[in-house]
């Protein structure tokens, strides 16, 4: 298992960007969450197999459609207990 901690940039709030995230997430057996900041970013912890969270994050450089993602800034975090990937 690995943990990542994500910031998501560009124009990713208003285009569904946390839901979708969560239903990619689910789909691959990801745990963690993902939340919109004050400064327009998304921030993502997501856990899992290192071959799902790679499929995810590569997910997160595009997004939805509606999205405009300029960058992703990624760091390795410890790994936390839980059960789901959920919307904070």
């Amino acid at each position: 298992m690995k943990r990542v901690h994500l910031i998501v940039s560009g124009v990713v709030h208003g285009v569904g960007f946390r839901y979708n995230a969560r239903r990619k997430a689910q789909l691959a057996n990801i745990t963690g969450y993902s939340r919109n900041l004050s400064d327009g970013t998304v921030e993502i912890e997501a856990q899992g197999t290192p071959e799902a969270l790679e499929r995810f994050i590569q997910w997160t450089h595009h997004g939805p459609p509606d999205a405009k993602v300029v960058s992703v800034i990624q760091n390795e975090i410890n790994i936390k207990e839980e059960s789901e990937f959920e919307i904070r």
